[in-house]
């Protein structure tokens, strides 16, 4: 099954000149939903993880069923002040401007190994700093993945780890 087949791709969204590429009908596709999961599951597995952290919010839809799959614990790495109790934080520069992720400090523990995962690298910027904020916190991270890369963006070049993504678009 070609999972590119259950994206698509709405033009102008959410703002004019940016196509923007919809996971929501790869999800109400059960199939093709099963399929994506099992593949990265197969992508992830060699790396031995101890957790998987999505990033807010689509990285949830793909982190936290994964998770249950492989039968690890989920870390959710989420925008400033939507976590309870103590947390843990990073500021990073985008392209244009500054954005903040956040997680529990106590979410991992020293040298767990947590995989890194978001539905789409696009400029690498937010992967980046969700790698970087969960070696802040003690953690090994042994590669990120993604449902979608835009590859011509060039993200993979930011990120320090092995990256794996489903499916790639060149243009």
């Amino acid at each position: 099954m070609d999972i590119k087949d259950h994206i698509r791709g709405i033009p102008d969204f959410p703002k004019p000149g940016i196509l923007f590429y919809d996971i929501s009908t790869l999800l109400r596709h059960g199939a093709a939903w099963r399929t994506a999961m099992a593949r990265l599951a197969d992508v992830i597995r060699p790396h031995k993880p101890d957790m998987l952290a999505g990033i807010e919010s689509r990285g949830f839809l793909v982190a936290a069923p994964l998770a249950l799959e492989l039968g690890l614990g989920f870390v959710m790495l989420r925008k400033p002040r939507k976590l309870p109790g103590l947390t843990i934080g990073l500021n990073y520069a985008l392209e244009y401007g500054t954005d903040r992720i956040e997680m529990q400090a106590d979410a991992v523990q020293k040298g767990n190994r947590v995989v890194v995962l978001d539905d789409l690298l696009a400029t690498g910027g937010t992967l980046a700093a969700g790698i970087s904020l969960l070696r802040q916190a003690g953690a090994e991270v042994p590669c990120a993945a993604t449902l979608i890369e835009l590859s011509f963006l060039g993200g993979r070049k930011r990120l320090d780890v092995p990256f794996e993504s489903l499916v790639q678009y060149d243009s």
